[in-house]
């Protein structure tokens, strides 16, 4: 095999439509334009979404609702996973070692979900009032 005789793969390569080139092409008269109207014409085109002059539709819909870019920075962890953990004291490094919670996460919050029956201290790290309770219950601080 030598670099002057590699070609391309049988049927990669398909030849450009050439429209506008005449009857037999089959693209020929108006090159698959259709007739008249502002898409036949040359630079005319309109923005996305533009219904010809009809009110649009992201405009005909109403507003609604908001979703904060900022949650993707708060993590969970329930109580069930802190007493698979292992670990007496938990902070946040300890949780993204374990893969409780993504990389990205900075802060934490444990929900009630699950029980504990380890003591355990958790340092920077909140909690609902139930799960806070419960890990009250067994002798767990917070820091």
């Amino acid at each position: 095999m030598q670099i002057n005789n590699l070609k391309p793969a049988e049927g990669s390569k398909k030849a450009r439509r050439r429209v506008g080139r005449g009857i037999g092409s089959g693209l020929g008269k108006t090159a698959g334009r259709g007739h008249k109207g502002q898409k036949s014409r040359a630079g005319g085109f309109h923005k996305v979404g533009f219904e010809g002059g009809q009110m649009p539709l992201q405009r005909r819909l109403p507003k609604r609702g908001f979703k904060s870019q900022q949650l993707k920075y708060n993590g969970e962890v329930t109580l069930a996973e802190l007493e698979t953990l292992g670990v007496d004291e938990v902070d946040l490094l300890v949780l993204k070692a374990a893969g409780l919670v993504r990389q990205i996460v900075k802060q934490v919050k444990v929900v009630k979900s699950g029980e504990i029956t380890r003591k355990v201290t958790l340092k920077g790290i909140g909690a609902t009032a139930g799960a806070k309770a419960a890990i009250e219950a067994v002798g767990g601080t917070f820091a």
